[in-house]
């Protein structure tokens, strides 16, 4: 059997016939008793952890932290790394999607936030099974595979 090899192909090339994936980012911020804080979209029918979309040239954990300025008026770190979740394409997104969930601490004085109302509806603290139900299915697993990365101190990784 003769191997046939591939014409090389210049790195530009190469690089645009890779498949690709969009890239996000969350941050996890609990109050003092321990309650989960949730965002409502006003682009969405569901809550969600607050974050969003990582911009060329962005890191991840620079994202979420710039998201969480811009949404909710806050300066945070992005502390460590929680969860990194691998979702396939689903409904009208063409790609998968692979999501940073960093640690944001504690939200000492909740009145210090500023809703973003260009985008945000509403927000909510609320206990962790209450914020899971929340979410729609196919971010649900988050939620309590970042309880366990805080609590565990090891990174979860889900896989779609």
């Amino acid at each position: 059997m003769i191997k046939v090899s591939k014409p090389y192909l210049e790195p530009a090339e190469w690089y645009a016939s890779l498949p690709s994936v969009f890239a996000s980012a969350c941050l996890l911020l609990t109050d003092a008793e321990d309650r989960v804080l949730l965002v409502k979209p006003n682009y969405r029918p569901y809550w969600s952890i607050p974050g969003g979309v990582v911009e060329a040239g962005e890191t991840p954990h620079d994202c979420a932290a710039r998201e969480i300025a811009e949404e909710l008026g806050l300066v945070v770190t992005a502390g460590e790394l929680l969860v990194v979740h691998w979702s396939p394409p689903l409904e009208e997104r063409p790609r998968p999607m692979v999501n940073f969930l960093f640690d944001g601490g504690t939200v000492d004085d909740p009145s210090g936030i500023r809703l973003q109302t260009e985008e945000l509806d509403d927000l909510v603290f609320l206990p962790w099974d209450e914020a899971t139900a929340l979410l729609p299915s196919h971010t649900a697993a988050r939620l309590p595979s970042a309880r366990h990365a805080r609590k565990e101190r090891q990174t979860v990784y889900l896989p779609g």
